[in-house]
């Protein structure tokens, strides 16, 4: 399929016009960034492997009811996806203690939370996505009381889904990040699921050594990071057909590696 006219290029993906009204092309990138793109680099083959990890774990919540904008991948690094009109806040469902909300309680990290708990934070890369009540989102208009009530709902459905098939491959989940977007039928609209869901956007660590294989691996500087995507893509079984030439990973090759790999810091 021809590449179309250049929509929008995010830190991690590029969206392209799509082949029909209404759809898009989504382009996964081998770019990283943390800390608000403070730090940048590059995990070599991590767009091919976000594009295969989504695509799994988006074809499979749709087959449970979880509506959401995905509708086929095209090729190894781009997907055909629906266009929504995305609502500006960032759902963080945290299950574990970890990261920014470690910083900011002073909890331990790896403290199981007492419930899943849900935090919102503003989509904009120029403050820094901050964290926001539901109070702000009414105030401001971002979305409804309604979209709110749906979003939290998907968001715990989607957590449920999603520890389960991560245990079932020995991967604790300890949060993750998610988006969402309103797609229109007249003067109505309803609330989907969009944008991805990889290590990118997730902190996944082994049940058993507790190795983190999702991308604090760039964040704090612990090396293996291909290492670490491609062990959650062998686990979870979405690498096995021939990616070609130009895309092979040996995944032989590199098992083992993140044992070898720095330390935690």
């Amino acid at each position: 399929m021809s590449r179309r006219r250049q929509i929008y290029e995010g830190k991690a993906k590029i969206l392209y016009e799509g082949p029909e009204p209404g759809t898009l092309i989504q382009y996964f990138k081998d770019d990283a960034t943390a800390f608000n793109a403070q730090k940048k680099g590059t995990i070599q083959g991590k767009g091919v492997i976000n594009n295969r990890i989504s695509e799994y774990v988006f074809t499979r919540l749709n087959h449970i009811g979880v509506p959401n904008h995905f509708i086929r991948r095209l090729n190894m690094r781009e997907q055909l996806v629906r266009q929504v009109e995305i609502i500006p806040i960032e759902v963080v469902v945290r299950n574990v203690a970890a990261g920014s909300i470690s910083k900011r309680l002073g909890i331990a990290e790896g403290e199981p939370l007492p419930h899943t708990l849900l935090e919102y934070y503003y989509k904009d890369d120029a403050l820094g996505d901050p964290l926001i009540a539901e109070e702000h989102i009414a105030c401001f208009g971002w979305a409804s009381n309604e979209e709110m009530q749906d979003i939290s709902a998907l968001a715990i459905r989607v957590n449920d889904f999603l520890c389960g098939m991560f245990s079932a491959i020995n991967i604790r989940l300890i949060d993750f990040k998610l988006e969402f977007g309103r797609i229109w039928d007249g003067d109505y609209s309803r609330v989907i699921l969009a944008d991805e869901i990889s290590p990118d956007g997730c902190r996944l660590w082994d049940m058993t050594t507790g190795e983190k294989l999702d991308k604090d691996r760039f964040r704090r500087d612990l090396g293996g990071e291909e290492e670490a995507y491609q062990e959650v893509a062998r686990r979870l079984g979405v690498l096995q057909d021939d990616p070609g030439p130009s895309e092979v990973f040996d995944l032989n090759a590199h098992r083992g590696k993140l044992r070898n790999s720095k330390t935690s810091k």
